[in-house]
């Protein structure tokens, strides 16, 4: 948290609200003599001084009419998200998310229908988190029905109304109660909170991947991680969420080495650490959780031991060195850092570990300067065989530690060329 908290809500930070992108947005609707107020993230970031990045705007006036006052503004509009109310204008090159004032109708554990009102109390009370329902109006008054401001203050975490109630309207909230426990709480977390999670936690199969995913990216990486997952892993939540046997001990010191090298913290590594131990694992994560083929990758590379992608043994220099050609920095990164996580490793200022993690950045992968023309000169008809001869021939220079010598690989070309 930067700097003291005011006890009474004030913008330290209000460079966002008077920017001439937000204030081009706030006018758009105004002008059609609707109230709007920032809402969320950007005003709980605005209260502690953190950054703002996303600004979502609550109002009443109805989408179509959003639309309208876009266009009439000459701002881009899209309607994004018309069955939540939500349209995002673009102003000034960054989106900005409208959304029409709403209120609960029915839920089913996983979204809820809505009906449109001008009630800015009903909007709020249908909310997760009281640090969730302080709204900004476009003066920079803190709108605080619920007393949001006070918890934002004593950093914690609570639900609005009966946790468990608010819970069974979206077991997401579940996730998002420890996600935000591990962004803006300074301690344990909410008791009730926690007692509603766990009790309600077979909700979470209901869930989508998709909506998992996204939360957990975000929580992994979170200020406080640590003590929300080891939270979750206290109470059964983890292996009920991803259907596997966590390790948070090796969470623990995957981030204690982020730390003493000063990394930012990956998502996808912190993954790794927490639920992977063989291939299978990956398989089942991305079962559940619907991972790109990147994220997939990420995980094999960084986590699993018997792949050939990732050796047992730590990397020597020349392997190291062949692995970032082949894959990567990132990936070669991710290795190393996993295998000395691996390695029990008491000191996070190891030198030995710390110059093979080194090379990702200080070694630069070469261009193989060979061409399929290069195999066709030597008379080589187009087909398999040409690129088999440049696959021989770039694994020897690989081998070879990289020579930068053209004659030398042209030599080795011929050479393959005439046992193949």
């Amino acid at each position: 948290m930067a700097g003291i908290i005011p006890t009474e809500p004030r913008l330290i930070d209000r460079a966002w609200l008077d920017a001439p992108a937000t204030r081009a947005v706030f006018a758009a609707l105004q002008a059609g003599g609707y109230e709007a107020r920032a809402v969320g993230g950007a005003v709980r970031n605005a209260l502690l001084g953190r950054p703002v990045k996303d600004v979502d705007i609550a109002t009443p006036a109805l989408p179509e009419e959003v639309l309208r006052l876009a266009a009439a503004a000459g701002l881009k509009a899209v309607p994004t998200g018309l069955e939540h109310g939500t349209v995002t204008i673009i102003s000034g090159g960054r989106p900005f998310e409208v959304t029409t004032l709403r209120k609960d109708v029915e839920t089913y554990g996983r979204h809820a229908a809505v009906a449109y009102t001008d009630d800015w109390a009903a909007d709020a009370a249908r909310r997760d988190f009281t640090i969730n329902a302080l709204y900004c109006g476009a003066d920079g008054r803190i709108h605080d029905p619920l007393a949001g401001y006070g918890d934002l203050v004593a950093r914690r975490v609570r639900f609005i109304g009966d946790a468990r109630t608010r819970i069974r309207e979206d077991y997401l909230r579940i996730l998002r109660f420890f996600r935000f426990t591990a962004e803006y709480a300074d301690g344990p977390p909410d008791p009730e909170g926690l007692s509603a999670a766990v009790a309600e936690r077979a909700g979470l199969k209901l869930l989508s991947g998709e909506r998992i995913r996204q939360e957990l990216v975000r929580l992994l990486v979170a200020p406080r991680a640590l003590a929300a997952i080891e939270a979750m892993y206290d109470y059964g939540l983890i292996t009920e969420l991803l259907g596997l046997a966590p390790r948070p001990g090796l969470l623990r010191r995957l981030a204690l080495i982020e730390a003493g090298r000063r990394l930012a913290p990956s998502a996808m590594l912190r993954l790794a650490a927490l639920a992977v131990e063989v291939r299978e694992d990956v398989e089942r994560l991305d079962a559940r959780l619907k991972l790109s083929n990147a994220e997939c990758a990420s995980l094999l590379a960084s986590a699993i031991a018997d792949c050939g992608a990732a050796p047992k043994a730590p990397l020597d220099t020349a392997a190291g060195k062949a692995f970032i050609y082949r894959h990567g920095a990132r990936a070669y990164r991710d290795l190393v850092l996993m295998a000395w996580t691996r390695a029990l490793a008491t000191s996070t200022d190891d030198p030995q570990w710390g110059a093979k993690l080194d090379l990702a950045d200080t070694w630069r992968a070469p261009k193989f300067a060979l061409t399929g023309s290069d195999v066709m000169a030597l008379g080589i008809a187009e087909g398999p065989r040409v690129g088999e001869l440049l696959r021989r021939t770039e694994d020897w220079w690989i081998a070879a530690g990289f020579p930068d010598d053209r004659r030398l690989l042209l030599a080795q070309l011929e050479a393959a060329a005439r046992t193949l």
